[in-house]
């Protein structure tokens, strides 16, 4: 303590002048490369998504191919297109994705996920939207692993008395 406050006032003065140093909520600004794209990485358990997104008719594709060929149950078709749907975007912007890792469910909600942040680097102003559907938290559980003396992470060998 530098100095002795002695009076109510000098407390608010303290105060005052404390919140003016505060520093404001970040801004975010649009991000694009040099070809008028916006890109992000979208991740869910093992899987790791690259995702491209332009101004376009509305077309996704998912390692050069159509998403729904490449997605071919219905929910997973839905998963990835969540955010659009969620931001009313989806017939603006065309998609170009690929995807590595994992198995086809954690591929999709890996392109959800990016798909959601590139939508935020392109259009800042649908963080909000997109945040409180819960699209742009990366979704953090992976496959426990397995543990030593045991036949799987947590199941055990048969058990024999004699």
């Amino acid at each position: 303590m530098a100095e002795e406050l002695q009076t109510l006032e000098d407390l608010g003065n303290v105060m005052d002048a404390e919140s003016e140093a505060v520093e404001a909520a970040p801004v975010h600004v649009q991000k694009l490369d040099e070809h008028g794209r916006a890109y992000a990485t979208g991740k869910r358990k093992d899987a790791v998504a690259r995702v491209w997104l332009s101004p376009g008719a509305g077309r996704i594709t998912v390692n050069g191919k159509p998403f729904d060929g490449y997605f071919a149950r219905a929910v997973l078709q839905l998963v990835v297109r969540q955010p659009l749907v969620a931001a009313d975007r989806d017939t603006q912007y065309d998609i170009n994705a690929t995807v590595a890792g994992g198995g086809l469910s954690g591929q999709a909600g890996a392109v959800r996920h990016g798909i959601s942040k590139a939508l935020t680097y392109f259009e800042p102003a649908l963080r909000g939207n997109l945040k409180q559907g819960g699209f742009l938290t990366r979704d953090s559980r992976v496959v426990e692993r397995k543990k030593y003396g045991k036949a799987k992470a947590r199941k055990s060998f048969q058990f024999s008395k004699r």
